[in-house]
C-alpha cells in the first residue's frame, strides 16, 4: 500500500480530511511523550535513599540515588547507620533521611525532570525501622517554607528521638523473650501476627525505649514506620500505616485484622497504656492503591509539582520486591545474594515461626510469605573455594565458578549414582544462622531411607559438596513453603510452584539454577528476573501507577500483566520440574527436617 494511504488517526489540531503535515505529526508525538504521565517509587533503604520514575506503560523513564556515607557524610554514618557494639545497638539519624529527600529531587530538578508529568507518588522503606513524632509535627508541616531545607524546618521540632532503629539492631532479646512468654509462645505469636518475636521487629523496640527513655515515649504524638514516615513527609500530615509493613512490628492481628490488644499491652508495659499506644500507631490503610491525598505545598512550590499529585501507601522494602513483576499465587521469587530470600504470594494462611507471613501491599485475600538466610552467596563461596584449591585450580572471577558448576551438574542428584547408593545430606552455615536458629557449622549425613547416619567417611569431599550445599538450600526452602503450595491443575496437582523466577548474583550461574530448580519445582519453569537493583522503587513506581489509572476493583497483578513486558524483563532459562527427581527429593524432606533438629538440639545443649 503507498504511504499516502495509510489510515493515520486524527490528530487533535486537524480538521476532518485535512492533510496530515508529518513534521506537525511527529511534533505532536514528541509533545505527547514529554507530557504523558509519570509515576514515581522511592526506596528507603539502610545505605541509599533511591527513587525510579516510570511511565503509564510502566517503561523505565529515571532512576537517581543517594548514598548516605558519601553524599551526607556529615551524619558520619558507616553503611548508612551508627553502632553501638556494647549494646547491640544499631541504628540511623532520622534527620538524615530528611536531608536525602531534598538532595535527591535537587539533582532531579537540576537535570531537567520534570517534576509536573508525575501523577502519583508510592515507594518502600526499610521494614521494622520505627520514628517517634513530637506533638508539634503538625505545627511544622503547615509552616513549611519552599525556599528552605525540608530538613532544617523538620529536625528536631518534629520528633522526640533524633534516631530510628535499624533492622540489624539486636538490642531487644530480653522483650522478644517477654512477648513469647506473655502470649503463650512462639507458635502462638506466630498464629497471631505471622511471625515469632524477632530482635528488629518493631514491637519490642517501642518496649525497650519506653523502659530505657521513658520521658521520650511519654512525649511521643505518633510512631510511625520508615515507609509511612517516608509518605508523611510528601503529604505534610502523618500518614497511615501501610496493610503489610504493620506486619513487620509483632503488634498486628493478621486474623482479626486490627491491633492486637495484648501484644499491645505488652509493649506498653500494662492495659493501662493499650489506650495511649493505640493511638500513637494510628489507624493502618487496608487498601494498598488509596489515594491518602495531595502532595504537600512545598514539594509544589520548590520542584514543581501539580497541587494533583497523588500520594498513595508507602509498603515495606520486601512487599514492594513482590510488587516489581505480576507475581501471582504459587510463584516464587528467590533471591541469590549475600543472604537467601524467598518470597511468595499466597491465599493460605499457615503462621509458624520458622518464616514471616504479611498481608499482601495490595491484594486483599493473599499473604506475603518470607524466609530469611543469613547464610547465602558466602557459603556457596566457600566451597567453591575448596574445591579450587584441592584441584590446584586459581581461576577468577565467573571462571572461578567453572570447575564447581561441572562437578555440581555431574554429580545425581543427593549424589545417588545407584538407587541403592544412600542420598547424601549437608547444611553449611559459616555464619549463624536464623532458618533455623543454630551455631556455625557443617555438618554431613548419609541417610539410606531408614537410617540417618552423621558419617562424613561416606562422602568424597570436597566433591560431593558441590552439588550438596546448593541441594541444602533449596531443600530448606522447599521443606518451609510447601504447607503454602496448595496442589492444583497449574502446578500438576503437586506441592510445587508455578514458576521460579531467581534475582541476585547467582542467578546468572546456570548450575546453580538447575539444581534449585529441581528440587523446588515449577510447573512453568525456572526464570531469571532483571529488575536491576532497584526492585522496591519498582515495585513502589507501579504502585502508584496503578493506584492513580486502575479502572473499578482492577486487581494489581492483572493491571501490571496487561502493561508489563515480560520479553524484557524476564528470561526463561529452562524447565524446573523433572518427574522421578523432583519426588526424590520430596522423599528426603523428613531426613533433612530430622538434621536441622539434630543440630539445633546440639547447640542447645
Amino acid at each position: 500500500m503507498p504511504l499516502y494511504k495509510l489510515a493515520l488517526p486524527r490528530l487533535p489540531f486537524t480538521k476532518p480530511n485535512q492533510h496530515v503535515n508529518f513534521s506537525h505529526l511527529l511534533r505532536y508525538q514528541v509533545t505527547m511523550a514529554q507530557s504523558s504521565p509519570l509515576y514515581l517509587g522511592f526506596d528507603l533503604s539502610t545505605q541509599q535513599l533511591k527513587v525510579v520514575a516510570v511511565s503509564s506503560n510502566l517503561q523505565p523513564h529515571h532512576e537517581e540515588a543517594i548514598n548516605f556515607d558519601d553524599d551526607l557524610p556529615h551524619y558520619n554514618v558507616q553503611k548508612g547507620v551508627h553502632k553501638n557494639s556494647a549494646e547491640k545497638e544499631v541504628y540511623s539519624p532520622v534527620a538524615m533521611w530528611i536531608e536525602a529527600l531534598d538532595l535527591i529531587l535537587a539533582r532531579m530538578k537540576e537535570k531537567g525532570f520534570d517534576f509536573s508529568r508525575v501523577k502519583g507518588v508510592s515507594g518502600a522503606g526499610q521494614q521494622h525501622a520505627s520514628v517517634f513524632w513530637s506533638k508539634d509535627y503538625q505545627r511544622a508541616f503547615d509552616n513549611l517554607d519552599s525556599t528552605k531545607r525540608l530538613v532544617d524546618q523538620l529536625s528536631p521540632i518534629a520528633f522526640t528521638h533524633p534516631w530510628s532503629p535499624n533492622w540489624q539492631d539486636h538490642s531487644t532479646r530480653a522483650e522478644c523473650e517477654l512477648f513469647e512468654k506473655e502470649i503463650g509462645g512462639p507458635e502462638e505469636l506466630a498464629k497471631r501476627t505471622g511471625s515469632n518475636a524477632h530482635r528488629r521487629f518493631t514491637g519490642p523496640q517501642i518496649l525497650r525505649l519506653k523502659r530505657r527513655l521513658p520521658d521520650i515515649y511519654n512525649a511521643t504524638k505518633r510512631i510511625t514506620l520508615a515507609s509511612s514516615f517516608l509518605a508523611s513527609l510528601f503529604l505534610g500530615t502523618i500518614s497511615p500505616s501501610d496493610i503489610s509493613d504493620v506486619c513487620g512490628m509483632n503488634l498486628w492481628n493478621l486474623e482479626a485484622q486490627q491491633w492486637d490488644d495484648e501484644l499491645l499491652a505488652i509493649t506498653a508495659d500494662g492495659e493501662a497504656g493499650v489506650k495511649e499506644l493505640r493511638e500513637k500507631l494510628g489507624p493502618v490503610e487496608p487498601d494498598g492503591g488509596k489515594v491518602l491525598g495531595s502532595i504537600n505545598n512545598y514539594f509544589v512550590q520548590r520542584y514543581g509539582f501539580l497541587n494533583d499529585c497523588a500520594i498513595t501507601p508507602f509498603t515495606g522494602d520486601n512487599p514492594a520486591t513482590i510488587l516489581a513483576l505480576p507475581l501471582r499465587p504459587l510463584d516464587v521469587i528467590v533471591s541469590l545474594g549475600t543472604s537467601s530470600t524467598l518470597l511468595m504470594s499466597t491465599p493460605t494462611y499457615y503462621p509458624s515461626p520458622a518464616y514471616h507471613l504479611f498481608d499482601h501491599p495490595t491484594t486483599s485475600g493473599l499473604f506475603m510469605f518470607m524466609l530469611c538466610y543469613c547464610n547465602g552467596s558466602l557459603a556457596r563461596e566457600h566451597i567453591r573455594d575448596e574445591i579450587q584449591s584441592h584441584h590446584g585450580r586459581i581461576e577468577t572471577g565467573q571462571d572461578s565458578w567453572t570447575l564447581f558448576n561441572e562437578i555440581a551438574l555431574s554429580t545425581p542428584p543427593l549424589s545417588k549414582r545407584t538407587p541403592s547408593d544412600p542420598a547424601k545430606i549437608g547444611v553449611y552455615f559459616p555464619l549463624s544462622e536464623i532458618v533455623p536458629q543454630a551455631p556455625p557449622g557443617t555438618w554431613r549425613y548419609t541417610y539410606d531411607g531408614r537410617n540417618l547416619i552423621d558419617d562424613i567417611s561416606a562422602w568424597s569431599l570436597p566433591n560431593n559438596d558441590a552439588r550438596a550445599i546448593i541441594e541444602s538450600q533449596a531443600l530448606s526452602m522447599r521443606l518451609r513453603s510447601a504447607p503454602l503450595l496448595s496442589p492444583c491443575p497449574e502446578n500438576k496437582q503437586k506441592r510445587q510452584p508455578r514458576r521460579v523466577y531467581l534475582v541476585g548474583g547467582a542467578s546468572r550461574n546456570t548450575a546453580i539454577c538447575e539444581v534449585i530448580g529441581q528440587v523446588l519445582g515449577g510447573s512453568e519453569g525456572i526464570y531469571q528476573l532483571d529488575v536491576g537493583s532497584n526492585a522496591c522503587a519498582v515495585g513502589g513506581a507501579y504502585k502508584a501507577c496503578w493506584a492513580v489509572e486502575r479502572k473499578g476493583g482492577e486487581k494489581y497483578e492483572d493491571f501490571v500483566s496487561e502493561r508489563w513486558d515480560e520479553k524484557k524483563m524476564v528470561k526463561r532459562i529452562g524447565d524446573a520440574y523433572k518427574e522421578g527427581v523432583w519426588e526424590a527429593y520430596g522423599d528426603i524432606l523428613k531426613a533433612f527436617s530430622e538434621v536441622e533438629k539434630r543440630i539445633v538440639s546440639s547447640a542447645h545443649k
